[in-house]
């Protein structure tokens, strides 16, 4: 038998001196910081805009000028280019933090990306976006579960690394962006709070997260879902009216009764 544990995360914040730190990434892509910026998690402060430009046969943005620490922490690294996943991209333009163009170098609205969102056709949805916006406002560091950040992390951890083609480079794009959100399936990768993270050797998640969307999991989709986890801690995220609600299960044991 399984117990569910509720945790309220809303009380949960960050270090702001952890992530005002000046972060050197040691990635393939070149980053361009601004010493002077700080990292403030509001929704509406931002001294830098970066600028990307929406791909939609990939249905993701590819970054032309990153400014700014958040980029330690956002999007993939790929053939040197920078990929920004649909909820990376909308979260960077709602704290105007990004400029995004079309591929015909138009400004993308803000409206035509959440209606775009909302046609569920770039591996998310309204629910995983709250969730993915919730965290990341926190402070947590969340990507999308089994997709690495970089080459160079998979190099790390298999001895091996894939051909920088960019066939290559296409197919994990696609693998990135396919997701099937009528089922069960683990969504993101979730980290802690952590100023020295690098996307060539991010560790192991604190939490794998999977999206509930409607009735519970059975204790044999939960046992599933551990396993795929490889040990690390799983949790399910529920969205209802806006609001996020993180749980668990634990394994009980019920007194045998005389």
């Amino acid at each position: 038998m399984s117990k569910m544990d509720f945790e309220d995360w809303d009380r949960l914040s960050s270090d702001p001196d952890l992530l005002e730190q000046d972060l050197k990434d040691e990635e393939e892509y070149n980053y361009t910081s601004n010493s002077s910026s700080k990292l403030q998690f509001s929704m509406f402060y931002r001294k830098v805009t970066s600028v990307a430009r929406w791909n939609s046969e990939v249905g993701m943005a590819e970054v032309a000028e990153s400014k700014g620490q958040l980029w330690t922490t956002t999007g993939i690294v790929r053939s040197g280019k920078l990929y920004c996943s649909i909820e990376e991209t909308l979260f960077m333009m709602e704290i105007g933090a990004l400029l995004l163009l079309s591929e015909n170098d138009q400004s993308v609205s803000l409206e035509t990306m959440y209606q775009r969102l909302a046609e569920e056709k770039d591996g998310c949805c309204w629910e995983l976006y709250e969730v993915y916006r919730h965290l990341k406002s926190l402070g947590y560091i969340v990507g999308r579960h089994d997709i690495p950040w970089s080459l160079k992390s998979v190099k790390r951890n298999t001895g091996t690394i894939s051909s920088h083609s960019p066939q290559d480079c296409s197919s994990i794009i696609e693998r990135f962006v396919k997701m099937d959100l009528n089922g069960l399936k683990l969504v993101f990768d979730v980290y802690l709070p952590n100023g020295k993270f690098k996307k060539s050797s991010p560790g192991e998640p604190s939490y794998v997260l999977c999206l509930i969307r409607g009735q519970p999991p059975s204790n044999i989709e939960i046992e599933a879902l551990e396993r795929q986890c490889g040990g690390v801690p799983l949790k399910f995220c529920l969205v209802e009216h806006g609001r996020v609600s993180f749980c668990s299960f634990s394994k009980v044991e019920l007194p045998v009764l005389p």
